[in-house]
């Protein structure tokens, strides 16, 4: 069983910077793929980024490419996801998920079995 707790959502201004971070419990955090995922007002949940547990192989959405990076510290049971050069429409609740390392996509929502209850974004133009 893991928990999974986010922080760090504001509101910014266009062109800014955010970094979101996802806090996770239990010894074994170094075995899950992790995956962040957002949800804007009237759209369904989508696939941002995530990191494998083992190669440490990062993914990105297109629409985020070049400008979020996804990192983890295993020591810490912590994963960031380091925004930059935010725009209006990655506003959103931001949620943190995990499931057990596995060599499946990592970019489908049901994929995973454990999720965050959310952090706002907000990106005014």
């Amino acid at each position: 069983q893991v928990q999974l707790v986010e922080s760090g959502g504001a509101l910014v201004q266009a062109g800014d910077s955010l970094r979101l971070s996802c806090s996770a419990s239990g010894r074994t955090f170094s075995t899950y793929d992790m995956g962040w995922f957002r949800q804007a007002p009237g759209k369904e949940r989508e696939f941002v980024a995530a990191v494998r547990w083992n190669s440490g192989l990062t993914y990105y959405a297109d629409s985020v490419k070049g400008r979020f990076t996804i990192s983890r510290d295993n020591a810490k049971n912590t994963m960031l996801l380091q925004m930059s050069g935010l725009k209006p429409e990655d506003t959103a609740v931001y949620y943190c998920a995990a499931r057990l390392g596995r060599s499946t996509t990592t970019r489908d929502i049901n994929e995973y079995d454990y999720w965050g209850q959310g952090t706002q974004v907000t990106v005014s133009s």
